[in-house]
């Protein structure tokens, strides 16, 4: 039995300031999920993890989260990359003090 690949986007941490931030298409890193490249084919997702990963001296922890495509862009389908997009939650700094 096989199983059906769902869409990914590449996510890690930013090494210096701990963010959560997106593989984009045009290889940055940013903190905005919406700008990520939402990754449709399986093989082309493990070669963006696999560059990501490379990328050592920009980020820690890279993985492939499950996304699915939105109005503007990949959204998280899951509550804990849901809860990356909106920073860090030990107290009000950050984004969230905006």
């Amino acid at each position: 039995m096989s199983r059906v690949f769902t869409p990914k986007v590449v996510t890690a941490n930013a090494l210096l300031e701990g963010d959560a931030v997106w593989l984009t298409e045009d290889d940055r890193w940013s903190r905005d999920i919406a700008e990520a490249e939402l990754l449709t084919d399986e093989a082309h997702a493990e070669l963006r993890l696999l560059e990501a990963q490379s990328r050592r001296d920009e980020i820690a922890g890279a993985y492939l989260a499950d996304a699915k495509s939105g109005a503007h862009g990949p959204e998280p389908t899951h509550f804990r990359e849901a809860f990356r997009t909106r920073g860090p939650s030990n107290y009000n700094h950050g984004k969230q003090a905006g």
